[in-house]
């Protein structure tokens, strides 16, 4: 009897020693995969523009008036960037984008002028390619000065004020 006691005990300790071992060995599956992450930087722009006021003018005098505005662009890094001008609400009879005839009114009466892309002028800023200003984009607000000129000893002109809205267009 004592070698079967013997072998319940040996039978129940090992019997404990497996459960226990089993029981502390728990496995759990596990997998993996790859989550791929993109975005896609898009080409975009602000633009802005701060008025050009020429201030007063005398239609007598044969020197042209000359003053200065602003547009300002915000564009995508590396952006290819047009900026154009357009003709204003009140052009001339033959005006075209390439070959603007701007015009400020009074409502009844004009005065011709012109804007430029050069401090001196002789850069027309036009509402096509061929005088558009051409950029290319920083990502940081940039500034292009509009040079304008009403040319001189328009006496046509009776005294009163004179607006104009032209449209400046970035394209990117």
């Amino acid at each position: 009897m004592r070698n079967k006691t013997f072998s319940l005990r040996k039978l129940a300790l090992i019997s404990a020693v497996a459960l226990a071992a089993g029981g502390s060995a728990v496995v759990h599956a596990q997998q993996s995969t790859d989550l791929d992450v993109s975005a896609t930087v898009v080409a975009s722009c602000t633009i802005g523009a701060t008025a050009l006021a020429f201030g007063d003018y005398d239609p007598i005098d044969p020197v042209a008036l000359d003053g200065t505005g602003n547009v300002t662009v915000t564009c995508t890094q590396d952006a290819p960037v047009a900026i154009t001008l357009g003709q204003g609400a009140n052009p001339g009879g033959t005006s075209s984008d390439a070959a603007p005839e701007r015009q400020l009114t009074d409502a009844t009466n004009f005065l011709t002028y012109s804007l430029f892309s050069d401090a001196g002028r002789t850069t027309e800023w036009t509402n096509d390619a061929t005088g558009s200003v051409a950029t290319t984009g920083t990502g940081a607000a940039e500034d292009h000065t509009v040079f304008g000129r009403i040319d001189g000893a328009q006496s046509s002109a009776p005294a009163g004020a004179y607006t104009d809205t032209v449209v400046a267009t970035v394209t990117f």
